[in-house]
């Protein structure tokens, strides 16, 4: 079954973990000095905040699958409907391996689609969470942080910490 994933950029991170730790019941599943993140299952979501943007608010969006079928059959949906998205590939993004693609909706929010493969630790290829420029949107390919008509080819560039 998939899951509904949300990532929040935060200004504080200890206050918002507090926040919604209340908000959902739990703790976070994965807590780290610059990221956290919640796997509920009531509602099923991946909820992740972290300090990583410049500006506070919503990152991105996106639809966490369980098989790369699974992200095949995401993907063809978006293709049968001539909406452009990124390459599928493999990614160091947010404590994960992931395969994923990006694409971005008709009013500029980055949606990625994903597979999990497992955790590692670090945020992303970049290694070290410090050395990140803070205003970056680690993961984010630069083509879907900007609104593009959903008719022109999205190309992913290459980011700080992703393929």
């Amino acid at each position: 079954m998939n899951r509904f994933h949300v990532h929040l950029a935060v200004d504080e991170l200890e206050a918002s973990i507090r926040f919604y730790s209340a908000m959902f019941g739990a703790e976070p599943s994965v807590r780290k000095n610059d990221y956290a993140k919640w796997m509920l299952d009531d509602p099923r979501i991946n909820f992740a905040i972290s300090k990583r943007s410049h500006r506070p608010g919503i990152n991105h969006l996106g639809i966490q699958v369980e098989s790369d079928a699974d992200l095949d059959l995401m993907r063809r949906r978006l293709a049968d409907a001539e909406i452009t998205a990124t390459t599928p590939g493999e990614t160091a993004c947010c404590y994960a391996q992931s395969k994923k693609y990006w694409t971005t909706d008709p009013q500029g929010v980055a949606w990625e689609t994903y597979h999990s493969l497992h955790s590692i630790p670090v945020f992303g290829e970049d290694g070290d969470p410090q050395t990140v420029h803070a205003a970056s949107a680690c993961c984010i390919p630069d083509s879907a942080q900007t609104s593009q008509p959903l008719a022109s080819p999205v190309v992913a560039k290459r980011s700080a910490c992703c393929p």
